[in-house]
C-alpha cells in the first residue's frame, strides 16, 4: 500500500536583503568618477562619491530611500508651519575638481530665494549600511554649512566651523527645529499620516 503523500514544506521567507550595496574602488582617478557619472546619465542610481582616489558606488536599499524621503518631507512640513522659505535640490551633484571631491547627498536644501545657489545650506545623509567613504570630509571642502546624519533612529547635526565640522545640538540653518521630535515621525506610515501628525504636534 502506497504511503500517503506528504505535504510539501512551507516556503521559507527569503533572507533579509534590505541593505545598501556599496563598493569602494581605491586608486580611482577624477576622470573615472566623471566617466561613471556620464555612463549613468540621468538615472538616480547608483549614487557616486569621490574622495582623493576613493570612488564609492552605492545602490541604496528600499529602507534607505524611504528614510531619506521621510526626513525630507518632514523638514518641508516644518518649514511650511514656521514660514521658512527653502528650496529642495534632492541629490544635487556637488563637486570640486581641484579638491578631488564630489558626492550626491540623499537630500539637500537652500534657504531663502537664491536663484543661482552654488552649494546647499543643508545636506542630509542616511547611514543605513556601513562601509562607505567619509562624507563629512567631502562636504568640508564643498563648503556646505550644515550636514545631518540619520543613523539608528537618531539625527546628528554638524556645522562647518572654519575648516572643520563640529557636532551641534541645535540647527543653525533651520533655527528652532527639534531633530529628535522629527525623527520620531520617520517610521509613521503612510507618509501623509506622518506629515499630518507632525504638523499637528508642531501646532501643539
Amino acid at each position: 500500500m502506497a504511503e500517503p503523500a506528504r505535504p510539501l514544506p512551507s516556503p521559507q521567507p527569503p533572507p533579509a536583503t534590505d541593505h545598501d550595496h556599496i563598493v569602494v574602488l581605491h586608486g580611482a582617478t577624477w576622470a573615472d568618477f566623471q566617466r561613471l557619472l556620464e555612463l549613468r546619465g540621468e538615472r538616480p542610481v547608483p549614487r557616486l562619491a569621490y574622495l582623493e582616489g576613493r570612488l564609492e558606488i552605492m545602490s541604496p536599499s528600499r529602507s534607505h530611500e524611504s528614510i531619506k524621503s521621510m526626513i525630507g518631507r518632514l523638514v518641508e512640513a516644518w518649514c511650511f508651519e514656521t514660514g521658512l522659505d527653502i528650496t529642495p535640490y534632492g541629490s544635487w551633484l556637488l563637486e570640486r575638481k581641484e579638491a578631488l571631491r564630489g558626492l550626491e547627498p540623499d537630500e539637500c536644501y537652500v534657504v531663502g530665494d537664491d536663484p543661482d545657489p552654488q552649494t546647499p545650506d543643508l545636506a542630509i545623509e542616511v547611514v543605513w549600511t556601513s562601509g562607505g567613504i567619509a562624507k563629512l570630509e567631502i562636504y568640508r571642502q564643498l563648503g556646505v554649512r550644515e550636514v545631518w546624519y540619520w543613523q539608528r533612529g537618531q539625527i546628528e547635526l554638524f556645522a562647518l566651523r572654519g575648516e572643520q565640522y563640529e557636532p551641534i545640538d541645535a540647527s543653525e540653518v533651520l533655527v528652532g527645529i527639534d531633530p529628535a521630535q522629527l525623527a520620531g515621525f520617520i517610521d509613521v506610515k503612510p507618509m501623509t499620516r506622518a506629515v499630518r501628525e507632525y504638523r499637528a504636534a508642531l501646532k501643539g
